[in-house]
């Protein structure tokens, strides 16, 4: 299971591998009926210079990764390699540039994360190029169960983290700050998050039933897949007001046009972003001459997002459900 969920996920980093995310929001929008809701900057997510980082630890440091597996750190990493871009976003957003010294292809965020040393593409990082920059920690996620079991009978010490979740997002981001010496930067930054979400939640849940949209979030068009249950993307709709028609399903799943049509979304958000630059699942929600009826065509009621912001499970998160909620609920703005 999470090896289908790891392909979906993969194929929203590749569809996003060259757009520059480095503090850009904008949603991609086309000349077909739509309405654009004002969109939400990243900006208030700020990375802070790193601190000298204190080694060895207090004391042993045992946690649980995402693979169950019990890692021990006995002195806070100063070498610090990260294989996915949501790890890579984190890390800065913790203090941690200067202890980065590898990063994915697909690391585009912050722009300081493109400075560094470049072990491979996500699904298929570089052994020689990680062992050549002589990590004391390397992040991985579900994609990386191989690669894992190899560093590791090399001696390098692995943490996968592998949030599907709001809540296990933001515990991935306590654990990273527990694991690095950054405990307080975490704290920080999962509180800011946390009274962002609040304050959007807040407004969300005076809503009835009858005030909250049907919506569809469309991941890729051929075939369609979408978001259902059990995913963070179906949480955030949810939070932002929205009722998800596929939340009946579960993970990331492809779906029928036949269930689209007859879920009759009243809004659509088409994820954009992919490494061209084009919007090509937009365009198809948005011309589709079998979409014509549906509530959001009708109602011009059709929007893309920067699939950066808001497919990375990571700090900007929260961004992501800013974005929606601006595009469920632009009234409430």
């Amino acid at each position: 299971m999470l090896r289908k969920v790891g392909l979906i996920l993969l194929i929203i980093t590749i569809f996003t591998v060259t757009i520059a995310s480095c503090g850009n929001t904008e949603k991609t929008t086309a000349a077909a009926p739509t309405t654009t809701a004002p969109a939400t900057t990243p900006a208030q997510l700020t990375t802070t210079p790193a601190t000298p980082a204190p080694s060895p630890t207090p004391e042993p440091i045992t946690i649980t990764d995402d693979y169950g597996r019990t890692v021990t750190i006995d002195e806070y990493p100063q070498r610090i390699i990260s294989l996915s871009p949501a790890q890579t976003e984190i890390l800065f957003a913790l203090g941690l540039g200067d202890r980065i010294v590898g990063v994915c292809d697909y690391s585009d965020y912050p722009p300081e994360a493109t400075t560094k040393p470049n072990i491979g593409a996500y699904d298929t990082p570089n052994i020689e190029a990680i062992i050549a920059q002589e990590p004391d920690l390397v992040l991985a996620s579900e994609e990386h169960e191989a690669e894992t079991l190899q560093l590791e009978s090399l001696g390098i010490t692995v943490v996968a983290i592998n949030p599907l979740t709001v809540q296990e997002v933001l515990d991935s981001i306590i654990l990273i700050g527990k694991i690095t010496g950054q405990d307080q930067e975490a704290a920080s930054l999962v509180s800011d998050m946390q009274r962002r979400m609040d304050a959007i939640t807040a407004k969300t849940s005076q809503l009835t039933a009858e005030q909250k949209p049907r919506v569809f979030y469309i991941i890729w068009h051929d075939p369609i897949w979408t978001v259902g249950a059990g995913t963070f993307h179906d949480e955030l709709i949810q939070m932002a007001g929205g009722v998800n028609i596929a939340g009946d399903l579960s993970g990331y799943i492809d779906i029928s046009l036949e269930a689209v049509i007859a879920a009759n979304p009243q809004v659509i958000i088409a994820g954009v972003g992919m490494g061209t630059g084009t919007d090509e699942t937009y365009q198809f929600v948005a011309t589709d001459d079998r979409l014509a009826d549906v509530d959001a065509r009708v109602n011009g009621k059709i929007y893309s997002a920067n699939m950066d912001i808001v497919s990375r499970p990571g700090p900007r998160l929260v961004d992501a459900l800013e974005v929606f909620f601006s595009l469920i609920h632009p009234e409430m703005q």
